[in-house]
């Protein structure tokens, strides 16, 4: 057998054993995943959210309103908005970095990153972002900022230090998220047109390797563990999560999730990964002896495609467009121990 069709065939199999181990889980009842804490009313229309940052420095949450064009702040210990951050249309992705003391803002309507000073709540600075700026990745050892163009097919780079933009990154097709491995030090990006994870290197600001991404189809969101060096990328082509291992540069995984897999986030203490579907499914894994496990499927509200954690409290945030005609955020934890 071949090296490629050997891989294919591996894929395949391990495709097999994850959905009939997920399928007996399923027949449990998973819809004690979660609990619900509470709902709370957010500012603005029934439109659409996307990404959000948490600041565990600070205890504070932000929100990208994609729909209204502003960022929403919200006081994860009061639980209660605080501020709302405006002017800023078709805004996608959000980054906090608090070390900058600065949230950075794509905001795709003005083809641009917004700079947000976090103590000021407003923006002081704007950057060419290219066509249609997405996700973001900070490298402190750099001090830039890597900002996915999703349909310009490029990655913006930035200077943090002046806020200026100072390249940008051919990656050969639509990119999808960008995220920061600490440990490696590089950055990686979906090609999600491509079927590929693309790893950058910072200090250059190259390519400096490509992988294909067997079994999976428009690769978007992903969560990097850096401490089991694994990348959990969601693929909104085909409704799967792809487990990337980080040394080996190979899928070891492939999991059914809901229908249409956005964002992911990780509860590191906990060692639980969220995946946040447009379907109001919520994917719910966990990590055992460096391997991903599969807990459930659980409804937490209509396009619950959005998610972070709070690492302090274990609670999770659920931005919900319209619930009864007005927007809210829907605070969980986990139901019971995986």
């Amino acid at each position: 057998m071949k090296a490629r069709s050997c891989v294919y065939f591996l894929v395949a199999v391990t495709a097999f054993l994850s959905l009939v181990c997920t399928q007996s889980i399923s027949a449990a009842d998973t819809k004690k995943l979660l609990a619900r804490v509470k709902d709370v009313p957010l500012p603005g229309g029934a439109t659409r959210f996307d990404y959000q940052s948490f600041d565990a420095t600070m205890n504070r949450l932000y929100l990208s309103h994609m729909g209204d064009g502003d960022v929403v702040v919200f006081d994860a210990q009061a639980d209660k908005v605080v501020a709302t951050v405006p002017g800023l249309p078709t805004v996608t992705g959000v980054l906090v970095v608090p070390s900058l003391k600065t949230l950075y803002a794509s905001v795709a309507g003005n083809h641009e990153i917004a700079v947000i000073d976090t103590e000021k709540l407003a923006v002081v600075k704007r950057i060419p972002g290219g066509n249609f700026p997405d996700g973001l990745a900070y490298s402190p050892e750099t001090r830039k900022l890597f900002a996915s163009d999703e349909s310009g097919g490029v990655e913006t780079v930035i200077d943090a230090r002046n806020n200026e933009r100072i390249d940008t990154i051919k990656m050969g097709g639509e990119v999808g998220n960008t995220q920061y491995d600490p440990v490696s030090h590089l950055v990686y990006a979906c090609v999600q047109t491509r079927n590929e994870f693309v790893e950058i290197n910072p200090l250059t600001d190259k390519i400096q390797a490509r992988y294909a991404l067997p079994g999976s189809e428009h690769p978007h969101g992903f969560y990097i563990d850096d401490k089991h060096s694994k990348a959990y990328i969601a693929c909104e082509g085909n409704n799967k999560l792809i487990v990337f291992n980080l040394k080996a540069h190979a899928v070891e995984a492939i999991y059914p999730v809901g229908r249409g897999p956005d964002v992911l986030a990780f509860d590191r203490d906990l060692q639980i990964l969220y995946v946040a579907c447009e379907s109001g499914v919520v994917s719910v894994f966990k990590c055992v002896d460096d391997q991903l496990r599969k807990i459930g499927d659980t409804e937490v509200g209509p396009n619950s495609h959005s998610v972070s954690v709070d690492p302090k409290t274990h609670r999770i945030y659920f931005p919900l467009k319209n619930v009864n005609g007005i927007p809210i955020l829907r605070i969980m934890v986990p139901a019971r121990a995986p």
